[in-house]
């Protein structure tokens, strides 16, 4: 059993950045080449304002699971769950092929793990079922 398990990620990406440049680039070459309106210009850039405030503000996210709890942070969010406390772990496979992690409690009731603080659900997965958790996975599912 490897316990306890953490996971941790972060909101400021190579990718984010390198989207980013290239939407201001193609915004600026539209500006100075065609000639564009600058109106149009600048409410398509502020659709990038999101990510620039997560370049630069770097959130953080945890997910940890040992021998007594289940527990993650992600931004205001934070969840402590007892083990004993967990019914099984759903596991949905979306449309754009992310995995979404949902805690079910055996009154069930549900709690949806936040994104970011989601790990990897091929690492997870066996990790969580070592711990003695049952674990259930439905694949594209629209409502769930």
């Amino acid at each position: 059993m490897i316990l306890p398990y953490t996971y941790q990620s972060q909101g400021r990406r190579p990718a984010t950045a390198i989207t980013v440049a290239l939407i201001w680039i193609a915004l600026v070459a539209a500006y100075l080449l065609l000639d564009a309106a600058p109106l149009i210009l600048v409410a398509i850039g502020s659709f990038t304002l999101p990510a620039l405030y997560d370049l630069g503000r770097n959130p953080r996210s945890t997910f940890s699971l040992d021998e007594t709890h289940l527990r993650w942070s992600s931004g205001r969010q934070e969840a402590q769950i007892a083990i004993s406390e967990i019914d099984h772990l759903r596991f949905d496979t979306r449309l754009d092929m992310s995995v979404r992690l949902t805690v079910v409690r055996p009154s069930g009731v549900k709690i949806r793990v936040p994104v970011p603080a989601t790990p990897p659900h091929h690492i997870f997965e066996p990790i969580a079922a070592d711990a003695g958790l049952k674990t259930r996975r439905y694949h594209f599912s629209l409502i769930g």
